[in-house]
């Protein structure tokens, strides 16, 4: 039996899945296989070291900070992206919140980010290295927001956000051998995604690559009809999903320390409050 741990995106609503996670690490629960998009992956790598409450001092701590996040960061032309790079990819797991690489590499499971090539407009699943350089650029890859990230290198391929391609990938962890999936939503259950309002300027700023543009225009249905067949599976005993109730207003870049703290205790909560079914369902 193999247990896999499905994280979504959402930016700074993620922090609801750190919420998720840290229950799981204080109830003692580990998985065999991870797998992240975006800030799901960007957050799960610190469930993997083991570091409860880590992701929720990150977020409260820098969430007001520009050096985090803020169009500055875009505007400069070492960065181009709404985040800082080296700032949150690079200093804050190495000088203000470290991060447990020495845990991290020890962990025996396998661990993938999902990343979407601006090439071919598909998803591809990388192995999360273990080492703090090939790590970051993977994060970044994977957390590469359309519009607001450079296209991200690696090995001589673009990257953009994975969730482009593949918002909530549970298929990806059956495919790797999971039988039991826990998977965590960043949208409330009832949630439905609309077409991007901005794929006018999207298709301009991307032209160079049609089949790109092409994905993002057909990611709402792809990502709905994704979410119809999770909770098949969850109707037959497959996966457990976890989701917010409410986003409480939390926003993709949000500032409010306190609406965070409480969306992670929202996710905390719901975990802990299940943590007998977890135990029964992943046996």
């Amino acid at each position: 039996m193999k247990t896999g741990l499905v994280l979504e995106g959402g930016a700074l609503r993620t922090i609801f899945s750190a919420g998720v996670c840290d229950a799981l690490l204080a109830g003692g629960i580990g998985c065999d296989y991870l797998i992240g998009v975006s800030a799901g992956i960007a957050y799960g790598v610190s469930y993997i070291s083991g570091q409860q409450g880590r992701n929720l001092e990150v977020a409260t701590r820098f969430a007001p900070d520009r050096r985090y996040m803020g169009i500055g960061n875009l505007l400069n032309r070492r960065n181009r992206s709404y985040f800082g790079l080296d700032f949150t990819f690079r200093r804050i797991p190495e000088e203000f919140v470290p991060f447990d690489y020495k845990a991290f590499a020890a962990y025996p499971g396998q661990m993938e980010a999902v990343v979407t090539n601006v090439s071919t407009g598909q998803a591809e699943y990388l192995p999360v290295p273990r080492d703090a350089e090939g790590s970051a650029r993977l994060l970044q890859a994977s957390c590469a927001l359309p519009l607001m990230f450079p296209i991200i290198d690696i090995d001589g391929t673009g990257y953009l956000d994975g969730g482009v391609s593949d918002g909530i990938p549970f298929a990806r962890a059956l495919e790797q051998g999971c039988d039991r999936l826990l998977v965590v939503l960043t949208k409330p259950r009832d949630y439905v995604r609309k077409p991007d309002g901005a794929l006018k300027l999207i298709r301009h700023r991307y032209r160079r690559y049609p089949e790109f543009c092409e994905t993002m225009s057909r990611r709402a249905d792809r990502y709905n009809e994704s979410k119809r067949r999770l909770f098949e599976l969850e109707q037959q005993g497959k996966a457990l999903v976890f989701a917010p109730e409410d986003t409480r207003g939390v926003s993709r870049t949000e500032r409010d320390v306190e609406k965070l703290r409480l969306l992670w205790a929202d996710g905390y909560e719901q975990a802990a409050q299940r943590m007998e079914e977890i135990r029964a369902f992943i046996g």
